[in-house]
């Protein structure tokens, strides 16, 4: 008796690439856009609350409390909360990626102000340096290299979730990450999943570059 052959089936696939080059780009224009728009959010959340937090010492227990409590909501469930009030798409998404990068963020911020050099301050009180003024010119500053490594942290791993975003009709590479599942067609699941790596090793070294550029005194000279 003859079998017909089952059709192939690869993980890597150029003709699909090219046959699906629009759907491909739509994808990854969405999950770009969500990954930017969501740290960025974040980060301008993260900073006045981790600043705070500096200042008042006693509220960075409750600071970092609500932000962990958030971070450890699973994403599906935090989806299904928030779809009867923002709907499904891109609102809810985006709640969701700023919730769980705020923690990161605040902590990574929190850190780096906390681990400023005593006698750096000292010496900014000593030339008349205002509270607001010393956290602003040299607090902060001297806080960036803490500041950069939440960013990495946080950009890479909100990648990584905006493809949950598909659970509610909004989730990038996600999107072709589920139809392939669906349809047991590996390429799109590869094409997506390469693409996301990619993507977030991009993210991290473009701000690991930008963050060696703001802070040229934190490299540490090779012996001659």
């Amino acid at each position: 008796m003859h079998f017909a052959e089952a059709p192939p089936n690869p993980w890597f696939s150029w003709q699909y690439i090219e046959r699906n080059s629009a759907d491909i780009a739509r994808a990854l224009e969405q999950h770009v856009s969500l990954t930017l728009e969501a740290v960025a959010i974040a980060f301008v959340l993260a900073l006045p609350l981790a600043a705070l937090a500096h200042l008042r010492p006693r509220l960075a227990g409750p600071v970092l409390g609500v932000a962990g409590v958030l971070y450890t909501i699973p994403s599906l469930a935090l989806f299904a909360v928030l779809a009867p009030y923002t709907g499904i798409g891109r609102t809810t998404v985006l709640i969701g990626l700023v919730s769980y990068a705020l923690l990161v963020l605040t902590r990574n911020v929190l850190v780096g102000l906390q681990g400023v050099d005593p006698a750096v301050r000292d010496a900014a009180r000593g030339m008349g340096y205002g509270r607001g003024r010393l956290l602003l010119s040299v607090e902060l500053p001297q806080a960036l290299p803490s500041v950069v490594a939440g960013l990495r942290l946080a950009t890479v791993t909100t990648v990584a979730l905006v493809t949950v975003g598909v659970v509610v009709g909004y989730g990038g590479l996600g999107t072709l990450m589920f139809r392939g599942f669906r349809s047991n067609y590996h390429a799109e699941i590869m094409t997506a999943t390469v693409l996301c790596l990619l993507l977030a090793l991009l993210f991290d070294l473009v701000i690991a570059g930008v963050g060696r550029r703001l802070t040229p005194w934190s490299r540490v000279e090779s012996p001659v």
